[in-house]
């Protein structure tokens, strides 16, 4: 088709028909459409959006640009969580294997960072021989019977977002709620979801700086995703600060599993307990929240969603042996480490989760392009957290680095990441709200 008429109607903010909408995505998926093209209209969606309808049609367009997972009758319901991106963001690592262990199918089909946000996908591949490649038939067989899998898309699976989403993520175009919605849900859509719920940050960090935009987001999200037949809930989360004390795809993924193994931060165990117990009231196998947490926190601390997540490695191509191996020895993943202390006593006031990001970017952890390379091992780990006491010559974080040079190039900017006050400050919660 021609694409002029459409970036030029859409530049002067006028509405594309879903007929439209679906040809443009169907000739750019065939590659007919050239990236020139669709960049420019991806900017005019940046500036002028979409309107619902539009929206419905693009997500809808992008499912059916591939093939939909099928699954058999079950009685498990079948589920997933998605993120719109934060520094730090582990949950879904130690999620999927407690949704799994708490009688749910969990087809997780995530992405890769964009931005200063790391994906999923690159935490996953951070462990050595880990396969996130699997066929559609493959996804099906292994959540029918381990109850979970975490991968992405396969080259037949939403191939529409697939080169949408690394598109977006070199041209400035990330931040736009319609873009970002049809992008979450296309794949959602395509897993025969029945149920989701999304963790939707706000904050310095976020794609949504404030929490105003986040609940727009999360009401058009859940509006949107709820007239596609899946029951969702939005838990709108504070990204000003890092969650967790690790950013960095393998170092997240040690974190991940010292959740699993009842170790590790409180902020990440209340987000993961928060997800699994919305789910399960969404599902109705549990009346309300409070029983759903007590359920979901009994599971997680019981071992179980540690041996599943071990399976499901297994599962996906890793050597147990090895990665246990690497588990015991997860510095040693960078070349060079280095330390930044505290040049005076006090509070932790301020953790800015955007400095951290870009630090971590820059180490090699996040990408500048789409064929930016990702360095597994870097990063940061031992960050402190708000409202710690803090006293002169204590370790404020370690960095994670592939050369000295870059190692001791971090330490700059991460001194204005930590900003200590005189009292204790008092932390906002970390879930501000529930949209339903």
């Amino acid at each position: 088709m021609n694409c002029l008429p459409l970036i030029e109607a859409k530049r002067e903010g006028q509405v594309l028909t879903p007929e439209q909408i679906s040809q443009v995505v169907s000739d750019f998926t065939a590659g007919s459409v050239p990236d020139y093209q669709m960049a420019a209209l991806l900017m005019a969606i940046y500036f002028r959006g979409l309107n619902t309808a539009e929206t419905r049609a693009l997500t809808l367009s992008m499912r059916d640009s591939g093939e939909v997972l099928q699954f058999p009758p079950d009685s498990r319901p079948l589920v997933d969580k998605h993120s719109t991106g934060g520094v730090g963001d582990k949950v879904s690592l130690a999620l999927a294997p407690l949704l799994a262990c708490l009688g749910f199918r969990v087809p997780m089909i995530s992405g890769r960072g964009l931005g200063i946000t790391g994906g999923t996908l690159d935490k996953l591949e951070s462990i050595p021989r880990f396969r996130t490649n699997l066929s559609a038939d493959r996804i099906v067989s292994q959540v029918q019977t381990l109850g979970v899998a975490m991968v992405g898309q396969t080259e037949k699976m939403v191939p529409a977002d697939k080169q949408l989403y690394a598109l977006r993520d070199v041209t400035g175009t990330v931040p736009s709620i319609p873009l970002i919605t049809a992008s979450i849900l296309s794949k959602k859509l395509a897993e025969g979801i029945q149920a989701l719920v999304m963790d939707v940050k706000f904050g310095q960090a976020a794609f949504m700086a404030t929490l105003e935009q986040a609940r727009q987001f999360a009401r058009a999200l859940v509006h949107l995703a709820t007239e596609c037949g899946v029951n969702t809930r939005a838990l709108l989360t504070n990204m000003e600060r890092p969650l967790g004390r690790t950013a960095g795809n393998w170092l997240e993924v040690v974190e991940a599993v010292e959740c699993l193994e009842n170790r590790g931060p409180s902020d990440l165990r209340e987000l993961v307990v928060a997800c699994a117990a919305s789910l399960l009231v969404q599902t109705g196998l549990e009346k309300d929240e409070a029983a759903a947490r007590q359920t979901a926190g009994k599971c997680l601390v019981s071992g179980d969603p540690l041996s599943k997540w071990e399976q499901l490695i297994q599962a996906q191509g890793v050597n147990l042996r090895d990665y246990q191996l690497a588990l015991k020895s997860y510095p040693m993943r960078a070349a060079y480490v280095t330390e930044l202390r505290a040049s005076e006593a006090g509070y932790m006031g301020v953790v800015n989760a955007r400095i951290i990001g870009e630090v971590v970017r820059s180490l090699g952890g996040g990408r500048f392009t789409t064929d930016s390379r990702i360095h597994p091992g870097v990063g940061l780990d031992q960050m402190m957290q708000m409202s710690e006491r803090v006293e002169r010559g204590m370790l404020l974080c370690r960095v994670h680095a592939a050369t000295e040079a870059t190692g001791e190039a971090a330490l700059e900017p991460l001194r204005k990441a930590f900003e200590l006050v005189s009292e204790k400050p008092v932390i906002s919660p970390l879930v501000q709200e529930v949209c339903a």
